[in-house]
């Protein structure tokens, strides 16, 4: 007869005439139970099918073994790629990894962490909307010593993890490969202004110009929401300026690829009547006869991995039991260096 219940340790314990405590070490091979004992106790469970009870295990040594990955949106490239860094990094450590998705929504957000802090993860890896503007969600999370590390988009708060990457190598990089081909006329098509990425980006190219003695025009610089028809809009309004820029920096690849359709609409050839610089490297692009210029790489599998390690020297570092003797680790705040890739 088919059972309806899973072996229990008492069940297994009763069977060979010993303690559950016994058995429960037997089974997790502890050196103070003889080989023949563990033998006999491994042998009856594989017959019976015992399964461990993975969640009293949990509950005795504080953890869930998953970890929660709260992101903007997972279809974009970036976010697939910093995703498999996370996955792999995680799975060295035999945890899973719970995912969600913002979709740039900041009630959602809070939503989804509310869910990650009921799981009880053990820790968080996020990257915040275009439109988070109150952290008292993450904030939550420390009450309950979930240990959080922000990556990519950082929020405009003091003591915290985080994973970034140093957006202004690669954009002077990119300013001085079109200075050099004899641009003067650069434009910009910046992110949301409360971004602090899209802050970065304005502070850089200013930079850039007047390094190179190019005086700035507020015309030549214009800001998306990230939505096709914003990004469309920004375009137009640069296209259609009577001293048109012959190059546009994008905030993303997928601004440059709206940008790009923009251009062609209006019978521009790409790179020729206007050359494009894109922000993230999108994988695709060398399957496409219409490309940017260059792309300025922000290594996403790196800045997850990174910022998994980080997380998990947090978690690690947590007392497993009521012994609360172990110093905090001080945040950690990881910046790597943006680089231009050509393309042409």
């Amino acid at each position: 007869m088919q059972r309806d219940k899973l072996p229990t340790i008492k069940e297994i314990a009763k069977r060979l005439k010993v303690s559950t405590s016994t058995v429960s070490r037997a089974l997790h091979n502890h050196p103070s139970i003889g080989y023949i004992t563990t033998y006999r106790v491994h042998k009856l469970a594989d017959e019976m099918g015992y399964e461990p009870n993975h969640t009293a295990i949990s509950f005795k040594q504080r953890k869930t073994y998953t970890i929660g990955v709260l992101l903007p949106n997972l279809s974009e490239a970036f976010f697939s790629a910093a995703i498999s860094g996370i996955e792999n990094f995680a799975g060295t450590k035999n945890y899973n990894v719970l995912l969600g998705q913002s979709l740039d929504d900041p009630e959602r957000e809070k939503r989804i962490i509310e869910t990650m802090k009921t799981h009880r993860v053990d820790g968080m890896i996020v990257s915040i909307t275009k439109n988070t503007e109150n952290y008292d969600h993450f904030d939550q999370l420390a009450k309950y010593r979930i240990p959080i590390v922000f990556f990519d988009r950082i929020p405009e708060k003091e003591n915290i993890n985080y994973v970034a990457c140093n957006l202004e190598s690669g954009l002077l990089q990119a300013l001085n490969l079109l200075i050099e081909q004899g641009h003067r006329k650069i434009g910009l098509i910046n992110g949301p202004d409360q971004l602090i990425a899209s802050n970065q980006r304005k502070e850089t190219y200013l930079k850039g110009l007047v390094g190179n003695n190019i005086q700035p025009d507020d015309k030549l610089m214009v800001s998306s929401t990230l939505s096709k028809e914003s990004n469309q809009q920004a375009t137009n309004s640069l296209l259609e300026l009577k001293d048109r820029p012959t190059a546009i920096i994008t905030f993303n690849d997928y601004v440059a690829l709206d940008a790009i359709a923009i251009a062609k609409k209006q019978g521009l050839v790409i790179n020729k009547d206007v050359c494009i610089v894109s922000f993230a490297n999108l994988p695709i692009w060398e399957y496409m006869d219409n490309r940017p210029l260059a792309s300025i790489e922000q290594f996403p599998y790196r800045q997850g991995e990174k910022a998994s390690e980080i997380l998990f020297s947090f978690i690690e570092s947590q007392p497993s039991t009521d012994d609360e003797s172990k110093e905090p680790l001080s945040n950690q705040q990881i910046i790597f260096d943006s680089e231009l890739i050509k393309h042409l």
